[in-house]
């Protein structure tokens, strides 16, 4: 068993398919496939299920996957740890951040990128369970995600910030002038919201459950810029986080009105996973981020 099988299994388990897996690899469709049933000998099971197009993996495969992972993430630990040692922190750094955190990444990632120059940087915007999981599978380093609204397993975690609420939407509307509208209030309005894969959402509707209501969303969305940009149309109303507004601005036309009774928020932090020792770039991360503040005021 050589370490290039078990990169070739591991990309032919993510794409699904002999061609894409072996072009992401940059070899040949044949070099591929031969290495995986050299592996498949070596082993003396079956691994993938064949006919003229993947099929999938065989129960044994799906083992085998896993821990071929686990190898090539220690392999490339082994490899950050020297690296590290020789000529400082390098490589890439791959991090996944839920959508409403997104604006708040730049507050992460520059100063990281100012004290590491040698180390490259992959954002990607992913649900709070797709996080989780990337993790589990050894595709993400670190996670920008919610702490304390739905269970994380196998991670260590740093609270970074508050997430906060307010009511969006036009300048021109009833509730405009107000200073305060409460959540009993919100879900009597047309509402825009995001999806309900989003832990955002899943947020929102047991806010609204703990005031007894349960508002049905006259639009639903997976882009918090649509989120946004929906509160502007006549009679539609956003809830979104204070924080996406204290980065981005209020959009033209519209105003923010802070949501109370109850005043909720939830903390979002950084998580990697709980492997000791922990990945050199995650651990730089994770050390030298501390907590944001408010970026200024919403009005």
């Amino acid at each position: 068993m050589v370490i290039k099988q078990l990169i070739y299994l591991d990309a032919l388990a993510r794409e699904k398919h002999f061609r894409r897996a072996a072009d992401a690899c940059h070899i040949s469709q044949p070099t591929l496939s031969t290495a995986i049933l050299q592996l498949e000998e070596e082993l003396g099971v079956l691994i993938v299920e064949r006919g003229r197009q993947f099929k999938g993996l065989t129960k044994e495969g799906e083992v085998v996957v896993a821990h071929a992972r686990r190898i090539l993430a220690e392999a490339e630990l082994l490899r950050q740890s020297i690296a590290e040692l020789r000529q400082g922190v390098s490589g890439r750094l791959r991090l996944g951040a839920i959508p409403t955190a997104l604006p708040m990444v730049a507050h992460i990632t520059a100063p990281f990128s100012q004290s590491f120059p040698a180390v490259s940087l992959t954002v990607l915007s992913l649900t709070s369970q797709e996080i989780q999981t990337r993790i589990d599978q050894f595709e993400l380093d670190v996670g920008l995600t919610y702490l304390d609204n739905e269970p994380l397993d196998g991670v260590i975690s740093k609270p970074i910030y508050q997430e906060s609420y307010v009511l969006l939407m036009r300048d021109d509307s009833p509730l405009a002038e107000r200073n305060e509208i409460t959540w009993e209030e919100a879900a009597r309005q047309k509402l825009c919201l995001l999806t309900t894969d989003m832990q955002n959402r899943r947020i929102i509707d047991g806010i609204f459950r703990s005031v007894g209501q349960a508002p049905v969303p006259a639009m639903e969305t997976n882009s918090i810029f649509n989120l946004c940009s929906h509160a502007g149309l006549l009679g539609i109303s956003s809830i979104v986080s204070r924080q996406l507004l204290e980065f981005f601005g209020i959009p033209i036309g519209t105003r923010a009105v802070k949501l109370v009774q109850p005043e909720a928020q939830r903390t979002i932090g950084l998580i990697v996973a709980d492997r000791q020792p922990i990945a050199p770039l995650a651990r730089n991360l994770l050390m030298m981020t501390g907590p944001i503040g408010v970026l200024g005021p919403v009005r």
